[in-house]
């Protein structure tokens, strides 16, 4: 019976001389987990309001959409860390909206977007609450 040690060892450099030469796999993407969980549709439990989360970058970037139910146009839109808060600014630029805000602290035991409604037209500021929506 012929031994295949030879073989076995040629196969075993070629494998090592191949993972030398392969560039190394991409690294993951860099991202700030601690946005993860903002993306979706939040629904204001007071009413039809909504803010639809669609990405956060790594820097807290928004792209965020508003609706009452039509679409308002949305400014500005950011997540930041608050300490140990994760929190959410929209700022609203249209008819019956100059200049209003959103500022909002992720709940993540309860899954839900809670703050403050600042109506610049009105002058007031409303406490409201985000719940996910489907």
């Amino acid at each position: 019976m012929r031994t295949r040690k030879p073989f076995i060892a040629a196969a075993c450099l070629a494998i090592a001389a191949a993972a030398v030469l392969l560039p190394a796999p991409p690294a993951p993407a860099q991202g700030a987990p601690e946005f993860f969980a903002l993306p979706g549709r939040w629904v204001r439990t007071d009413g039809g309001y909504v803010i639809e989360i669609r990405s956060v970058d790594p820097g807290g970037r928004m792209q965020a959409a508003y609706y009452n139910p039509n679409p308002i146009n949305v400014a500005r839109a950011e997540a930041a860390r608050s300490g140990a808060a994760v929190t959410v600014f929209v700022e609203l630029r249209a008819p019956g909206y100059p200049g209003s805000t959103y500022t909002l602290i992720y709940d993540p035991k309860s899954d839900q977007l809670k703050g403050v409604y600042h109506q610049a037209s009105l002058k007031q500021n409303f406490d409201v609450v985000f719940v996910r929506g489907r």
